[in-house]
């Protein structure tokens, strides 16, 4: 028997008999629905020898299934108004699709059928082979983001997060189609799926469609046996390209998503580089003039994650804008910010996040995403009464523990003509 469980009015979970989860949030305001089906397994479950082959069988299961040659996957949501796609992040691959409510079985039938019963026809590999080496130069032309490889190759050498998603040209190269079903059987099993619906539907009719699809996906379970991360030691890279502009990333390791000062975090990174009004854009771009863009970010995993800064400068710029960059983050650790400052960023965390659920796509992935790294979907007000209850001390605090010197790591792309 399948046990269904209430998390909210709005948001049900039933897990299968299998090990599958699915979980879906009702809008009965929207027309649409998006859905997604999530395996649990990114590029840190790679070996060396595998790199980039978790994105890669992401493009690989598009190519043909056995219910449908490839040109058809994408026409069949296409050609009711709807879209297929997909992603592959450290921890995560999402199959996912949207369209109108009343073509919720075929959404869910889209994705399944990329999950369970790819094909992986072998003139296919060899041609994906080409398409993906060539994303990789696209990406590598791109410095404002290949810089973020080089950074997390500095945040954790030697380990799977440390990795590119993507792979490399050799690596890539060298996949047999043996290797991909080897992958495919070791992680695309039912208790590493998880099912997630938003928009205009009922949860007994999403587990009705995926109860029919998935009769017969009975692959043993697999544990998710990740490497963990390790010891951090900082480290600073730089490399010489062909380019214009310096591109920069500072960062340090914070904590996993299952830290109780993840809401902090945000509301510190926000204050620090969220937006046209933050202190690192107000105290670069419009006070100096130095920089087009300037901003901080922060990634969470399961039991890791960083905070960082990224800025383009003219390469004359690069010691300066640094300088300037390390000073702000000293000042968050050495005083409390202002009510003021904290409120507006509050407020502007708060209306990120509930703007960003207008969305039944980031309803969709919210529920998948936060089911496979917490286990726990935590309803929207208790999101906002963890923002209100930061206090401008737990941010000094905060940035006092990862802006202590001597932790952080960096990454530099610089003109090699500078």
């Amino acid at each position: 028997m399948n046990d269904q469980i209430s998390l909210t009015p709005s948001i049900d979970r039933t897990d299968l008999d299998s090990g599958v989860r699915v979980l879906s949030e009702t809008i009965p305001s929207v027309g649409s629905v998006a859905v997604g089906a999530w395996v649990d397994a990114g590029s840190r479950d790679e070996t060396p020898a595998e790199g980039g082959i978790t994105h890669f069988i992401e493009h690989m299961v598009f190519k043909g299934t056995r219910r449908r040659r490839g040109y058809l996957i994408n026409q069949r949501m296409e050609s009711v108004g709807g879209y297929l796609n997909a992603f592959t992040s450290k921890e995560h691959t999402c199959f996912y699709a949207r369209g109108l409510s009343e073509h919720l079985g075929r959404g869910l039938e889209s994705v399944l059928d990329l999950v369970t019963q790819p094909t992986l026809p072998p003139r296919e590999i060899e041609k994906e082979k080409d398409v993906v080496v060539e994303e990789i130069k696209m990406y590598e032309d791109a410095p404002e983001d290949h810089v973020f490889d080089h950074y997390e190759a500095a945040l954790y050498p030697d380990h799977p997060l440390g990795r590119p998603v993507i792979g490399t040209p050799e690596s890539v190269r060298s996949f047999t189609r043996d290797d991909l079903e080897r992958y495919i059987g070791r992680h695309y099993v039912p208790n590493r799926l998880v099912i997630s619906v938003a928009g205009n539907v009922q949860h007994a009719d999403v587990v009705r469609h995926v109860d029919r699809l998935l009769a017969g996906f009975e692959r043993a379970p697999q544990p998710a046996e990740r490497v963990p991360s390790e010891a951090y030691s900082p480290v600073d890279f730089t490399v010489e390209r062909p380019i214009q502009q310096a591109h920069l990333v500072l960062g340090t390791r914070a904590f996993g998503a299952n830290d109780p000062r993840r809401t902090t975090l945000s509301v510190l990174n926000t204050i620090l580089g969220g937006g046209m009004s933050s202190r690192l854009n107000q105290n670069i771009r419009e006070k100096y003039g130095w920089c087009y863009s300037v901003y901080s970010f922060v990634n969470v995993q399961t039991d890791s994650g960083d905070l960082g800064v990224y800025i383009g400068t003219d390469a004359s710029r690069v010691d300066r804008s640094r300088t300037l960059i390390e000073r702000e983050l000293g000042k968050l650790a050495e005083s409390s910010v202002s009510d003021r400052m904290l409120s507006r960023a509050k407020h502007q965390l708060k209306g990120s996040i509930v703007l960003g659920l207008e969305s039944t796509t980031n309803r969709m992935q919210r529920l998948g995403r936060v089911e496979l790294t917490t286990g726990r979907i935590v309803p929207v007000d208790e999101v906002v009464a963890e923002i209100d209850a930061v206090t401008a001390d737990g941010v000094r605090d905060l940035a006092a523990e990862l802006f202590a010197p001597g932790r952080f790591s960096s990454a530099l792309i610089l003109p090699s003509d500078a």
